[in-house]
């Protein structure tokens, strides 16, 4: 862990205390409230389907900050791996990276239709605090993502900047990707 920069050891070590904080909060939960039942209808088939194409729409998304994270591009890389020396970068590669970030927006876009038709065909309870928090995440990040993208909307630069940092931050990623899974762990899925 020496070798490591410190923001990509900090992103670690943030990781680390988020699962813990989760694991101990899913181990409480889990014996302190009722299980939850989980309905067989026609809309909750339907809303398990729409909630893996989702969850492959969100991986999609986070798979291009990866592959950015590989080939050493963008302000995230040089945060994370200041020292690094990305390999040579082939065609087909570089082709893959712009293919993302000109699909970004409308991944994203539909990621987060997609997730909430998977939460109003499921359901879901809102007293698993892992959902409300996954819920309000994609509404920040939305958010923040909607002001980057809306240019007729006079917003002044600092606002911008700001909208960039929030919007472009990992550690938004990890507190998805593990309380939906703890989420979806509490509900038995």
């Amino acid at each position: 862990m020496k070798n490591l920069s410190p923001s990509l050891r900090q992103l670690i070590i943030y990781t680390a205390i988020i699962v813990l904080v989760s694991a101990i909060y899913f181990v409480y939960a889990w014996f302190s409230t009722p299980p939850t039942t989980e309905r067989e209808t026609f809309l909750n088939e339907i809303g398990e389907g729409v909630g893996e194409l989702a969850m492959w729409s969100f991986i999609f998304i986070y798979l291009r900050t990866v592959l950015k994270l590989v080939m050493g591009k963008g302000p995230i890389a040089r945060r994370l791996l200041p020292e690094y020396k990305a390999p040579p970068q082939t065609g087909w590669l570089k082709r893959l990276v712009v293919t993302l970030d000109r699909t970004h927006v409308h991944v994203g876009i539909a990621a987060v239709a997609l997730a909430t038709l998977h939460i109003a065909l499921m359901g879901m309870p809102f007293q698993n605090l892992f959902f409300v928090a996954v819920i309000l995440l994609i509404i920040w990040q939305t958010l923040f993502g909607w002001i980057l993208r809306v240019r007729s909307v006079p917003v002044q630069m600092e606002v911008r900047r700001f909208s960039f940092s929030v919007h472009a931050q990992l550690v938004t990623g990890v507190m998805l990707g593990v309380f939906a899974y703890f989420g979806h762990m509490l509900v038995g899925d």
